[in-house]
């Protein structure tokens, strides 16, 4: 069986097209689109389509129309702000006849606005890290001593650590809370703001303690498959940099429990941390981080294991051999990016 997959805002993720064209063997292609050119995952793509802004008007018209013309079998996103898009034009654009591999759009929702995710984490009866809106409100914590310093001021709706300050005292909170709603207007996130402009920067509880990542994957109905985690051993620009594979049950039931509660589909990027012997669940990101090399090079295949449940088989067991103990680090690597005149 032939399949064609198409990955949107392809953005960097060049180990994630080259996982696919590993897992799908020949038997399809590969096709990423993006708005620019010079994105590096168009580069390893068997084909590469330039697409306009997901803002834009005739984003899903041009989605329908590379799905009709190349026989796409499925769509994958790479890519935060996208996800509500898609997610909201999912039958429409499955009406098609491809497969689009997302969340519904209240799991989009949940996932995408942070304080949604402190809301879900603790209503399933996870810890997570103390979240405001409300400088006010903050302040009065801080006060009656339930906050303490230092603190994570972060836009609401985000992506990728985009404008994250630690104000270490009340000036310097006063400070980063003005300044991000300041820079939110001039940034990519300002128009997934735009619902709640006034509620739109977060003051959360700072965690100090261990860093972990975790992959849990459902199939494609919702249905839990396993979870996978990593210690963060190294970060970069709010990426994992270095990491270890981790197995241990703690992890295993905390994941299971997200993706009874929440009935995702597919993979979901999730960040755990260990203080006090208490296990804290702050983000969830319904899609493949940049965390999931890690993953995939201690032994689980998720892309191999997407082919075969696009192809309607069920025993994917031959591509889990996770193992713990195993360490990696990312590298860059050049890419030369072929002029279009």
């Amino acid at each position: 069986m032939s399949l064609n997959l198409l990955f949107t805002c392809a953005g960097r993720r060049n180990y994630l097209i080259n996982y696919f064209k590993e897992a799908i063997k020949g038997q399809g292609q590969i096709f990423t689109a993006d708005m620019s050119t010079s994105a590096p995952a168009m580069v390893d793509a068997d084909v590469a389509i330039v697409v306009p802004s997901i803002y834009d008007d005739n984003y899903i018209t041009d989605l329908k129309d590379i799905v009709i013309a190349h026989q796409i079998d499925a769509i994958i996103s790479l890519n935060d702000l996208e996800l509500p898009i898609l997610s909201k034009h999912k039958v429409d654009l499955e009406k098609t006849g491809v497969k689009v591999i997302i969340s519904s759009e209240s799991v989009i929702d949940i996932a995408f606005d942070k304080m949604k995710t402190f809301d879900f984490i603790s209503e399933i009866g996870l810890k997570t890290p103390q979240t405001y809106t409300s400088l006010k409100i903050a302040k009065e914590e801080i006060y009656n001593g339930n906050l303490k310093f230092p603190l994570v001021v972060k836009p609401r709706w985000g992506s990728a650590s985009i404008g994250i300050d630690f104000p270490e005292t009340e000036e310097e909170l006063d400070l980063a809370f003005k300044l991000q709603h300041i820079k939110l207007k001039k940034s990519i996130l300002n128009t997934a703001s735009e619902q709640d402009l006034d509620n739109a920067i977060l003051i959360q509880e700072k965690m100090n303690g261990q860093e972990f990542g975790m992959d849990i994957v459902n199939d494609f109905e919702g249905n839990y498959y396993g979870t996978f985690v990593r210690e963060k051993v190294n970060m970069r620009s709010g990426e994992t940099d270095k990491a270890v594979s981790v197995i241990d049950s703690k992890f295993e039931n905390i994941g299971r429990i997200i993706s009874e509660n929440l009935k995702h589909v597919g993979n979901v990027d999730c960040d755990v941390f260990v203080a006090n012997n208490e296990l804290y669940v702050l983000e969830l990101n319904p899609r493949f981080g940049g965390g999931y090399p890690f993953s995939h090079e201690a032994g689980i295949d998720t892309t191999a294991i997407y082919i075969e449940w696009l192809k309607g088989n069920t025993d994917v067991s031959k591509f889990n051999q996770y193992k713990a103990g195993k360490m990696f680090s990312k590298c860059d690597r050049m890419l030369e990016i072929k002029s279009t005149n």
